[in-house]
């Protein structure tokens, strides 16, 4: 990666998974960080570990970003402007696993809000001093199922196609004055999510399967490049334009014999 143009950075998310390989890779560019995510212990191991291997400040904020209380903090943490966050990576998500109609509705309600309410009020807290300083980048982490009915997942698909929506047209307003917002369309991607969300791992496909760390440097590339999308993976970049591409009758009936199979 050519010189990374962003001195600091918050990573929701960031205790395991997707989050904690963005926040690997920018200590390793010698980013300032602010780590996000409900498990204090897990955050305050890794910033111990990020300062002492990179010299980096790693500042911890253990908060559940779907309480509005300490949602409303990361806002004003983004929106300091004595700390100025030169890059927001909105990474947090969550999914349940099972038929719209049995899932708790409490729990969908937290995966909609997670997924996309959050990351679209994070960005509306720091757009504003990015724009003003001509300068900064956001990257919404998403997933290929944006353009895919998901059956089983039916609120985590919906809640990942607005974000794509929305980091797109985002995107495309805020380029003018030098800020970058890009959406990283993952594939299928080793960490603990879908345990979380209580997928049985022998229903999980045995290929094609990314690393934490791949989906985090072509996040970082894509928006160090101003690129509006990026798709980790050389599979999944042949994939995504067909899936577009196809007749919707003929995306169902691929999803209905996956989903049998």
């Amino acid at each position: 990666m050519r010189r990374f143009p962003y001195g600091t950075a918050m990573v929701t998310g960031a205790s395991s998974g997707i989050g904690e390989g963005f926040a690997q890779l920018l200590a390793r560019q010698n980013v300032h960080l602010v780590l996000v995510a409900r498990r204090g212990d897990r955050l305050k191991q890794l910033a111990e570990e990020l300062a002492s291997r990179h010299a980096v400040r790693a500042e911890v904020m253990q908060l559940d970003l779907t309480d509005e209380t300490q949602l409303r903090a990361a806002e004003e943490r983004l929106a300091d402007p004595e700390r100025p966050i030169e890059l927001l990576v909105n990474n947090a998500g969550s999914s349940g696993s099972g038929e719209f109609a049995d899932l708790p509705p409490e729990r969908e309600l937290h995966t909609a809000m997670l997924n996309a309410v959050v990351p679209m009020r994070l960005s509306r807290a720091c757009l504003p001093g990015m724009i003003a300083r001509r300068a900064g980048g956001i990257v919404n982490v998403s997933s290929l199922v944006a353009v895919l009915p998901k059956p089983r997942s039916a609120t985590y698909a919906a809640s990942k196609a607005f974000l794509s929506s929305f980091g797109e047209s985002v995107a495309m307003e805020v380029a003018k004055y030098g800020v970058h917002v890009t959406t990283v369309h993952t594939g299928l991607t080793r960490s603990e999510f879908h345990a979380a969300a209580g997928v049985a791992p022998d229903t999980l496909p045995k290929i094609n399967w990314l690393t934490p760390e791949q989906v985090a440097d072509a996040g970082l590339r894509a928006v160090a490049a101003g690129r509006p999308a990026a798709v980790p993976g050389m599979a999944y970049r042949i994939r995504l334009p067909l899936m577009r591409a196809m007749p919707r009758s003929i995306v169902r009936t691929v999803i209905r014999r996956v989903h049998r199979a």
